[in-house]
């Protein structure tokens, strides 16, 4: 069996008052990543790391910010697409695993959501995706709350 491992990195900038979508969870917080497509961070991050685990460049490559198709979109759709786009070239996702950086809000209540949304849009169950995360400890950016990041690594295996 051939196995290859992708790694996704993504950061957003934080808005006040702007819809704060991670792991197609939306959350409750006075300041929401803010881009193109709804900003999910984490969703980006698992795209980037099925599409290089492919050789298949990055998301900004299939999914550019200059094209409206994509302006407000559900990271989710985008994430559906990779998978497709991978399975074209008959890859499959073993596992993801990813770590979100914020300082706020809590995201451990909303794991379990996070991981069946993302389960439901890649077509895999949800045992193999793991979201953990982390401050960044009051330093920088992120410890100021003006962005978030999102890394993610992944193993794709060939059928």
């Amino acid at each position: 069996m051939k196995i290859k491992v992708g790694f996704g990195f993504d950061v957003h900038q934080l808005k006040e008052n702007h819809p704060f979508i991670l792991g197609g969870v939306k959350l409750e917080h006075h300041s929401g990543a803010f881009g193109h497509s709804d900003a999910d961070v984490l969703v980006h991050a698992i795209c980037d790391a099925l599409l290089g685990a492919a050789n298949m460049r990055d998301i900004g490559y299939h999914f550019s910010n200059t094209d409206d198709r994509w302006k407000g979109i559900s990271s989710l759709l985008l994430l559906k697409e990779c998978v497709r786009l991978i399975g074209e070239k008959n890859w499959k996702i073993g596992n993801i695993d990813a770590m979100i950086c914020l300082e706020a809000p809590k995201i451990n209540p909303h794991t379990g959501a996070m991981k069946a949304n993302i389960a439901e849009a890649a077509g895999i169950d949800a045992e193999d995706i793991s979201i953990k995360a982390t401050t960044n400890e009051s330093m920088g950016f992120i410890g100021r709350q003006e962005g978030i990041v999102a890394y993610a690594v992944c193993l794709i295996e060939k059928y």
